[in-house]
């Protein structure tokens, strides 16, 4: 599993730099930040799965893996903004393709904010409040399912927020901030109750308690700070495109002025 996620990465990387770099050969603008968000998002990826965490308490070391595959990757994936990039460079018939994809109804379902939040938070809590997590504990090949879950569930949840991607509906931002308020309290419940009682189907002597409350601080911190982190791109969203509706009503109300004067100047 290392490997093939090592590769995959570095693959996805690399075929990013190449498309980024295509496009500014021919004279089109990409922010170089882009570049950097994506890369970084997948050395985050890589580092979560398999840096030594066995070194570490075993249910902290996993619930560190667990932010940055769930959380902090997704975050600078989806900043890195694949999908326009993928649509600025391919060809017709492929950017096509993609395009419909990315706007059919299939995908606006799973990409509503209320239902990209039910997906991710939902799919943490059956992790921890059910059997799930004992029996990912002892099958690898489980625990690498559950990896790929929180990966493509966060990178859901970060789009349907932030909408950096051409949609086929970009939902308000008011849902979009309700919906990320509603999962980020979901997440501290979830936290909160795992400092109390550990996930079930594990003996006592799996998770210490110390190894217990460590964990949950881990999850409720560090999912404040990408709900913060999220909150805050939300916002200078709103705050733009606020500005941008005050612009244009501001045009709307000077164009029968103009209109005047222009009259009076030909009289």
């Amino acid at each position: 599993m290392t490997a093939a996620l090592l590769v995959a990465t570095t693959v996805c990387c690399l075929a990013y730099l190449a498309a980024a770099r295509r496009l500014r050969a021919r004279g089109d603008r990409w922010p170089l930040g882009r570049d950097l968000a994506f890369c970084a998002g997948g050395t985050v990826l890589v580092t979560g799965w398999a840096a030594p965490w066995h070194g570490w308490p075993p249910f902290t070391g996993h619930m560190v893996s667990h932010l940055a595959a769930g959380m902090a990757a997704p975050l600078l994936l989806v900043l890195g903004r694949p999908v326009t990039l993928a649509l600025r460079v391919l060809l017709v018939a492929p950017r096509r393709r993609l395009l419909s994809c990315v706007r059919s109804r299939a995908a606006a379902v799973p990409l509503w904010p209320p239902v990209a939040a039910a997906v991710h938070i939902g799919g943490l809590w059956a992790v921890y409040r059910t059997p799930l997590f004992a029996a990912a504990h002892h099958r690898p090949w489980l625990h690498a399912l559950v990896y790929v879950h929180f990966l493509l569930s966060g990178a859901l949840f970060t789009l349907a927020v932030l909408a950096v991607e051409p949609l086929r509906h970009r939902s308000t931002h008011a849902l979009r901030g309700g919906a990320l308020l509603a999962a980020a309290a979901a997440h501290g419940i979830l936290a909160k109750s795992l400092y109390v009682t550990g996930p079930p189907g594990l003996p006592g002597t799996e998770i210490t308690e110390t190894d217990l409350h460590t964990a949950s601080r881990v999850m409720y911190y560090g999912g404040d700070l990408t709900g913060i982190a999220l909150a805050a791109l939300l916002a200078l969203q709103w705050y733009a495109a606020g500005g941008r509706a005050l612009a244009r009503a501001a045009q709307v109300r000077a164009a029968p002025r103009r209109r005047r004067g222009e009259a009076d100047t030909v009289r």
